[in-house]
This record gives C-alpha cells, sequence and structure tokens, in this order.
C-alpha cells in the first residue's frame, strides 16, 4: 500500500502551479457532493446556483488572471448518474471562473485504456493520484514525481482531452433527454 496523505496536506498546489492544473474524475459520484444541501435541493429539481465567490472560483480566477489554467475530464456513464449530473449541472460556474471542463464517456474512456481512479497534474510534472473508498470518500492521496506514472498521467491527459466534449454541450444533450 502507498504511504497516503491527507488531500489538506496538498491544497497549496493549487496555488502555487504555475502553468497548469488538469483533473481526471472518474467516479460516478463523490461522497462530499452527496452530503451537500445543494446535492440534496438538485435531486428535488432546483438548479445549483452559481458560487461566484467561493474560494475555489476565486482561486480559479486568479490563476487565469495570471496565466495559468485549470482543466479537467469527468468521464460519465450512458446514462449518467445522479452525481454526474449535479457535477455537469454545476460546472457552469467552474467554466465563468476560468476553468475548462470537458466530459467524456466511460466506454470511450476504456476503450483509450484511461486510468479508472482520479489523479491530478500539476504542472506535468506532480502526480496526485487520489484514492477514494468503496462509499466515494476520498481516503488520502498519494504525491507522484516519478517520471514514468507522471509520464503516463501526461498521456493519459492529452488522450482523454482530445476525446472529450465540452460539459455544456454534453449537460445540453444530456437535459435534452430527460
Amino acid at each position: 500500500m502507498p504511504s497516503l496523505i491527507p488531500f489538506e496536506e496538498i491544497t497549496y498546489l493549487f496555488s502555487e502551479f504555475e502553468h497548469t492544473a488538469f483533473r481526471l474524475e472518474t467516479r460516478r459520484g463523490y461522497a462530499t457532493d452527496r452530503k451537500g444541501a445543494r446535492f440534496q435541493a438538485f435531486l428535488k429539481g432546483i438548479d445549483p446556483q452559481p458560487e461566484p465567490d467561493h474560494p475555489w472560483n476565486v482561486n480559479v480566477r486568479a490563476k487565469a488572471a495570471a496565466g495559468a489554467g485549470f482543466s479537467r475530464v469527468r468521464i460519465m456513464d450512458e446514462p449518467p448518474t445522479e452525481g454526474q449530473r449535479f457535477l455537469m449541472a454545476t460546472a457552469a460556474a467552474n467554466v465563468e471562473a476560468g476553468e475548462d471542463i470537458r466530459v467524456l464517456a466511460r466506454a470511450q474512456a476504456q476503450r483509450l485504456g484511461l486510468p479508472d481512479w482520479d489523479f491530478w497534474l500539476f504542472d506535468s510534472r506532480i502526480l496526485v493520484r487520489m484514492h477514494i473508498d468503496e462509499t466515494d470518500t476520498t481516503t488520502g492521496v498519494e504525491v507522484i514525481e516519478a517520471e514514468e506514472p507522471v509520464l503516463a498521467a501526461c498521456r493519459a491527459r492529452d488522450a482523454a482531452w482530445a476525446a472529450a466534449a465540452p460539459t455544456a454541450e454534453v449537460w445540453a444533450r444530456v437535459r435534452s433527454s430527460a
């Protein structure tokens, strides 16, 4: 078992990276979302309201103003789970702040041989592999700077990005089919 540290110990990376921060999201939902009032309201048909002053969005805007960027690819089931629908519904505020979020069908991700685990990749040199349990709770993270796994994450990022569609485009299709 790799040496895990609490996620909180790597949060400095989100403000200190210089060029790019990329996230691959592979889960069908996240415990932190399900516990929140916004998710519960979403399940009742209430669209999540943007939170422009949320610390995440404030940081994304600051990094964008400094010439750095956040991006992510979310792997989605067909049909999407409630957790995935919630993530698409909340993405607009992140995109408005400056994050580029795209969606990739799980079947396509599997054909591409993408990892089945979540990670962050900072400046194409620091890989943060997230360890998430069966309840979709993050149990810790692994910080990896070794060349081989970082390069594998870079290849996964590039393959996912090339095949993914903008989240607004996918969300429009999902909403119209509901």
